[in-house]
């Protein structure tokens, strides 16, 4: 805890530099802005919301519930034509097609996850499950993700999150596809299966955790606050999980995020996401290595205006974080799981 020192990450195949005696050096930075508060809960100029016209023209419906549209700027199409031909192998280009969507969690813009009801978080969890199903028949990844508050690039204040499917497997899913399947074929487990009981069994990282879930800081967490979710059982896919596990989801997903905005009393800023085996051609192959996961990861680190940055050292050698991932996980467990706006009702 008070010693600098390097911790492996198996997933990634990398090392982090833990470094826990720097979050003591005095701060004269850069500083957030805190998160907006005064957030309409509609407001016809803002594109996600029922009833308000998008940049293409097009019109929301007036929806009571989730909300699933194709991005209007899409990064992939499902008609792009293919690169020419390389004449040189360090300047190679591979085909890339695929399709992009937005979900609205929710039609009232001042809400967040965490201060949703538990039916409609579970409903969000089911809309997830639907795309990744409708996409994952034809298209071999599909990135489920949100982007939380401005400070992680969100560009809209609207509870909802993005859906990409590709034609290819992205870097992380590749690297995270070989650690895994090096994982079970040298030790006969799956990597985060065993990782879950081992966590489950040490409690030091434990955040919180429920008879089918749980979520620790990770040994080798990279961001001051990183957590990682995962269930107890094996489970591929999100399309694998029971009715009753995704009810469980709901209440784990609702009692982290509470914490993440108990933490420094606002709505806590952060990029999540899913993953979980390959799907398109990879349904008829064996995926018995992969265990579905979502990974969540906020900048924040001493208060709602200092962020951690990820720059120099991190981007030129590796990454580095200024507390012990065992200290991170203390804090956030001793956490209230009543959220601070709701204390006072």
């Amino acid at each position: 805890a008070e010693h600098q020192h390097v911790r492996y990450n198996p997933l990634r195949d990398d090392w982090v530099l833990v470094s826990a005696h720097r979050v003591k050096r005095p701060w004269q930075g850069q500083l957030e802005k805190p998160p907006q508060e005064d957030v309409p809960r509609w407001d016809p100029k803002n594109p996600l919301c029922p009833g308000a016209t998008r940049a293409n023209g097009e019109v929301n419906p007036k929806y009571e519930g989730t909300f699933v549209f194709p991005n209007d700027f899409p990064a992939l199409q499902p008609d792009a034509p293919e690169p020419d031909d390389s004449d040189h192998p360090l300047f190679r280009a591979a085909p890339a097609q695929g399709v992009c969507k937005v979900m609205c969690f929710h039609p009232w813009s001042d809400l967040t996850l965490p201060l949703m009801s538990l039916p409609e978080v579970r409903a969000v969890i089911d809309a997830w499950t639907e795309l990744a199903t409708e996409l994952g028949a034809s298209y071999p990844w599909v990135q489920i993700f949100e982007n939380k508050g401005a400070m992680m690039g969100c560009s809209n204040p609207h509870p909802h999150c993005q859906v990409w499917a590709s034609s290819f497997l992205p870097n992380e899913a590749r690297l995270e596809d070989r650690t895994q399947r090096q994982h079970l074929s040298q030790h006969g487990l799956p990597m985060l299966l065993e990782y879950a009981e081992q966590e489950a069994h040490r409690k030091e990282r434990l955040v919180v955790e429920n008879a089918d879930w749980l979520v620790v800081v990770p040994y080798w967490a990279t961001w001051p606050y990183q957590t990682l979710l995962l269930p107890r059982r094996h489970v591929c896919r999100l399309q694998d999980l029971s009715d009753s596990e995704k009810d469980s989801l709901a209440s784990i997903m609702q009692r982290l995020l509470i914490k993440y905005d108990n933490l420094f009393e606002v709505s806590f800023p952060y990029s999540m996401g899913w993953h979980g085996a390959p799907t398109g051609a990879y349904l008829e192959e064996d995926c018995r290595h992969w265990q579905l996961h979502a990974h969540y990861y906020p900048p924040l680190l001493r208060s709602a205006t200092v962020r951690k940055f990820m720059v120099g050292y991190e981007m030129l050698a590796q990454a580095q974080r200024d507390l012990t991932p065992e200290q991170a996980a203390e804090r956030l467990r001793n956490l209230p799981e009543v959220h601070f706006k709701k204390r006072a009702e």
